[in-house]
């Protein structure tokens, strides 16, 4: 697989990039943050986007999608992360698309396939239950009765679980607790009976809710694949969601590095521009090795959704935990580099840090993905 972009790529690249530092700069984020915006991104953004193809860059085309693959999708998500445009473009887009894509039946598909393409439908994957990515570790219930599904159960960190018009909800339906077997992936109308949904607000000026479901009942058509099969679906939309997010991490470090390159040529101290320091030299040429090497495992990892998926666990776990590292690398070092003004709200360079910190946490930490990536390779 050849790891550089396509000319069509790039075009698109190009365009992401010029539209978001128009229309979605860090002080979008930084006025939704300081008002208090009650959705979390603007509606009119996001229409923009859709209008731009963006929600349906890996939808097929017979539902309505452009089909352009995860490599398009991750040049507009690396543009993202260099703007910290706030979107449900992740969490329904590419997530919640991902699980009909590759669990629903043909009717899911014809009726909620072509809706997230055209903007009129946001989806949320409601799965953790603790302050940790355990995947397999479900509580909430599902049970069958005749028609119907009952759901009870809490779920945590839900990313734009408050404003989403539907939930795909991880529910146990068999099995011991921490089993992968016995998984249940349901469609839920956030707003229906049972249902209590609670906003937070992240330390990035994102948003997650916590969840609670109450004897919640949904017809049985809602399940998504069969029932008690949902590890088999879960699974890989799970590392689609890692290589989406690490390429919105691989955008979050450069627009930082980049930055603070620029505050090197810039401050001056001692008589000389602190860029001269041969000690922070080293340190930018360290940082600089680690994005070029990040940007070829990430750039594998994209193109294995497409090409390769049986290879896709490995370098799922791969890319995030090297982008996990680069991005925790580069945003300290930023804020560092900039000295006591680097933490205060003055100034953008702390709004990546924060970014970083909670994209770290999205799908599993460097702990957990190293771990997967060592047992996936037999030892």
């Amino acid at each position: 697989m050849a790891l550089v972009l396509t000319e069509e790529q790039r075009l698109l690249k190009d365009t992401a990039k010029d539209f978001l530092e128009s229309n979605a700069p860090v002080a979008a984020l930084r006025k939704l943050r300081d008002e208090k915006d009650p959705l979390g991104y603007s509606p009119e953004l996001w229409q923009q986007m859709v209008e731009m193809g963006w929600a349906s860059i890996i939808l097929p085309e017979a539902y309505g999608g452009l089909e352009f693959g995860f490599q398009g999708l991750g040049v507009v998500l690396e543009e993202s992360g260099r703007s910290l445009a706030a979107s449900p473009l992740f969490a329904s887009a590419v997530v919640g698309a991902s699980a009909i894509i590759l669990g629903g039946s043909e009717e899911q598909k014809q009726t909620l396939l072509p809706a997230v393409a055209g903007g009129e439908l946001t989806l949320a994957l409601a799965l953790e239950e603790s302050n940790h990515h355990r995947p397999t570790h479900i509580s909430t219930t599902a049970q069958v009765q005749g028609d119907t599904v009952v759901l009870n159960g809490t779920k945590r960190f839900v990313l734009d679980g408050h404003s989403a018009d539907k939930l795909i909800v991880v529910a146990r339906s068999s099995g011991a607790e921490r089993d992968s077997e016995g998984l249940t992936l349901i469609l839920v109308d956030r707003t229906a009976a049972g249902v209590n949904c609670q906003r937070t607000i992240l330390m990035d000026s994102r948003n997650a809710a916590d969840i609670e479901f109450e004897n919640v009942s949904v017809p049985a058509s809602n399940i998504i694949g069969e029932i008690s099969q949902g590890w088999a679906v879960l699974e890989p939309v799970l590392d689609r969601g890692r290589v989406a997010i690490a390429a919105e991490m691989m955008g979050v470090a450069l627009e930082a590095f980049e930055r603070t390159m620029e505050y090197l040529k810039e401050r001056e101290q001692f008589g000389a521009v602190i860029g001269s320091f041969q000690a922070l030299q080293h340190r930018a040429a360290h940082m600089q090795s680690e994005i070029e090497l990040c940007r070829s495992v990430l750039l594998q990892a994209l193109s294995t959704v497409d090409d390769a998926p049986q290879d896709l666990p490995q370098l799922a776990s791969l890319a995030k935990t090297k982008l996990n590292e680069l991005v925790k690398l580069v945003t300290n070092e930023a804020v560092q580099m900039h000295g006591g003004i680097g933490v205060t709200d003055e100034l953008d360079i702390g709004f990546f840090l924060k970014r970083g910190r909670v994209a770290m946490q999205i799908f599993g930490d460097a702990g957990f993905h190293k771990d997967r990536y060592a047992t996936l390779c037999g030892y």
